[in-house]
């Protein structure tokens, strides 16, 4: 049986599910893109995979910060000035895929088949700027150098989920802890999560929430991402 919370206590509750996360447990989360099923361990992750039905053609992603990106990813300076630009200046939430550094202390006591299934062809995701409860438990997990890894909280290809009653029993009976934090900040009726966009190329990997604002502020930069024809 998981054990259930309203989310009152960011700090504290993001210390309770690391630790879940650190006895080997999986988590549902609220972010502000979505309810998000997190884990670190490769028994986590494989249950975060069969719970979702995920194939293991999309890697997990990375709870992150600017100050850790800047430490693991491997991103041109200029290109740093439109991720400011992005989660400082407008305060948007926005997912970062680039080469990254597996030497890094971060990955140091991850297990090799956890980080081969976060990361596709020498890269790694980092979602940034996803709300309260995304960033207290990302500086608490760089204090623990324990990455926080998963994907959103619902059966793959069905659309995210905002609220913690709508997400699949499946995914809700495999997690150990949950945190009910009401409704998503960026709820949407495409049951988009974080864009996604790579950063060594300027792919658009995934269409997600606030895109349009973020396709203007790249442009800014003389970036033109692809169009949301949606």
């Amino acid at each position: 049986m998981n054990n259930r919370f309203v989310a009152d206590d960011v700090v504290e509750q993001s210390r309770q599910v690391l630790e879940v996360i650190k006895q080997e447990g999986v988590a549902i989360i609220p972010l502000d893109v979505a309810y998000a099923i997190v884990g670190n361990s490769k028994k986590s992750i494989q249950t975060i995979f069969k719970c979702k039905n995920r194939s293991f053609e999309k890697p997990s992603g990375m709870f992150s910060n600017y100050e850790l990106l800047k430490e693991i990813q491997t991103i041109a300076p200029w290109k740093h000035d439109i991720i400011k630009a992005v989660i400082f200046d407008n305060d948007l939430p926005m997912s970062t895929v680039a080469p990254f550094k597996r030497d890094h202390p971060m990955f140091k006591t991850v297990d090799s088949w956890v980080l081969k299934n976060s990361t596709k062809m020498g890269t790694l995701d980092m979602l940034l700027n996803a709300g309260d409860f995304h960033n207290e438990m990302t500086k608490q997990s760089m204090e623990l150098a324990m990455p926080v890894l998963g994907s959103s909280a619902n059966t793959s290809l069905t659309g995210s989920k905002y609220n913690l009653d709508d997400v699949d029993p499946p995914v809700v009976e495999a997690a150990d802890i949950l945190i009910d934090g009401g409704t998503s900040k960026y709820q949407n009726e495409k049951g988009r999560s974080s864009t996604i966009i790579d950063f060594d190329t300027f792919e658009t990997v995934r269409i997600g929430v606030c895109y349009n604002k973020i396709r203007k502020i790249f442009s800014k930069f003389g970036v033109d991402l692809r169009e949301d024809k949606n």
